[in-house]
C-alpha cells in the first residue's frame, strides 16, 4: 500500500489527466469510494502504533 504522499501524487496526476467530467468522477470514486484507495488507507490506521496513527490519521484526513 502506498503512503499518503504517493497516493496524493497519483490521484492529482489522475485528475490532471481526466479528459472529461465522467473521467473525473471515476477518479473520485476510485479514490474516495467504498473500495477506494484513500478509504483502504484509512482502514489500515488501526494496525499502527498510537503515535503513528496520530500522525498518519491527521495527514490522511487532511488529504481526504
Amino acid at each position: 500500500m502506498p503512503d499518503i504522499a504517493q497516493l496524493e501524487q497519483q490521484i492529482l496526476a489522475d485528475i490532471a489527466a481526466a479528459p472529461d467530467e465522467a473521467a473525473l468522477e471515476a477518479v473520485r470514486v476510485a479514490a474516495l469510494g467504498k473500495a477506494g484507495s484513500v478509504t483502504a488507507l484509512l482502514k489500515t490506521l488501526g494496525a499502527l502504533s498510537p503515535e503513528e496513527r496520530k500522525t498518519q490519521g491527521k495527514d490522511s484526513k487532511k488529504k481526504k
